[in-house]
């Protein structure tokens, strides 16, 4: 009976061998190390309007916070222009390291929808990576509108079709597409003046040069407490700081709450391991007693959310946006 020697395996080919499962063993463990050690140099906050206004403002509150928590600097760096949509771009070519996130709003949704031709799209492009704010909507008249509460103002619309118009900072803002969703709501009939940007809007609704504003809330409370004219409603149901005695919109219309979200975004591809860093120190600076008095004084409320509770925020409220710009009709200016 023949029998068989077992095979040996040559002495170079178990050093390869070794050296292969070695060599993948690094490479797996190579990102996980990565992550543990972010960040290791200050990160690049990108913001996509100017110096000053809402969502510049609450990325330096986080950023002036952050670095307690994370060991290094967070700096926000503005990029501005075609409404966010630069700072966009840049953001989501940039390297997926963690070292260049993009603080974005709800206008970020509604240009993909309204320019579906643009390169980048917020839900592919970029990795969740926090909920941080939303900034409350206020509907302003002047003080000889026949309305003072959500109620008389919903009867007002209903009842005079085509008689009122109203100011939004732009076509396709969350200004706008929320009064549109209003109209819906009544099946009233009014007039929408686009205005290039909300600095104007204020002083024509209290010189009667237009009806009805909506605008942020931090632009018209000094205003309505001196006076000068009526905040009739807050369009979303969360209370501000300062403002706790102007009813919402939910009181004539239960419901309804419209409210752009500010969030923070990552490019994708990002590992988890450094959103999930990056969100956690977000969480932890939103929770800080003094944080909340923060956000209101920039107008707005703290609204943390997980990487994943983001996702679904941002996929369920594009949904939301696609159906009133399509319902209504609505399309880009110059469209």
């Amino acid at each position: 009976m023949k029998t068989t020697r077992p095979t040996i395996p040559h002495p170079r080919r178990l050093a390869l061998r070794a050296a292969t499962i070695l060599g993948l063993a690094g490479l797996l463990a190579a990102p996980m190390a990565w992550a543990q050690k972010y960040p290791d140099k200050p990160i690049r906050l990108i913001v996509g309007y100017s110096a000053g206004g809402g969502v510049d403002a609450v990325a330096r509150l986080l950023s002036a916070r952050l670095p307690a928590v994370l060991g290094q600097q967070v700096l926000v760096e503005n990029r501005t222009g075609a409404t966010g949509l630069i700072a966009a771009d840049f953001v989501a070519k940039a390297p997926a390291d963690g070292y260049t996130l993009m603080m974005g709003d709800s206008a970020l949704l509604i240009a993909k929808l309204l320019q579906p031709k643009i390169a980048i799209d917020p839900l592919t492009s970029f990795k969740p990576v926090a909920g941080a704010f939303v900034s409350p909507l206020m509907i302003v008249t002047g003080n000889d509108f026949p309305a003072k509460t959500p109620a008389e103002f919903v009867a007002q619309l209903k009842a005079n079709p085509g008689r009122f118009s109203f100011a939004t900072s732009g076509v396709g803002t969350v200004q706008h597409l929320g009064f549109e969703m209003l109209k819906q709501s009544t099946g009233s009939f009014v007039v929408h003046v686009p205005y290039r940007g909300a600095a104007q809007i204020v002083p024509d609704v209290i010189g009667g040069q237009v009806p009805i504003g909506v605008v942020s809330a931090t632009a018209a409370m000094a205003q309505s407490k001196a006076g000068k004219l009526r905040a009739v409603a807050l369009m979303n149901s969360a209370k501000l700081e300062g403002a706790e005695n102007i009813a919402p919109l939910a009181d004539a219309l239960p419901g309804f709450d419209v409210a752009p979200r500010i969030f923070v975004l990552a490019p994708a591809g990002t590992p988890n391991e450094i959103v999930e860093r990056f969100s956690a120190a977000v969480k932890t600076v939103l929770d800080a007693p003094d944080a909340g008095t923060a956000a209101a004084a920039q107008g707005t409320l703290r609204a943390y959310a997980t990487p994943v509770q983001l996702g679904k925020d941002m996929a369920e409220e594009t949904v939301r946006w696609k159906r009133i710009i399509t319902e209504q009709r609505i399309v880009a200016d110059g469209g």
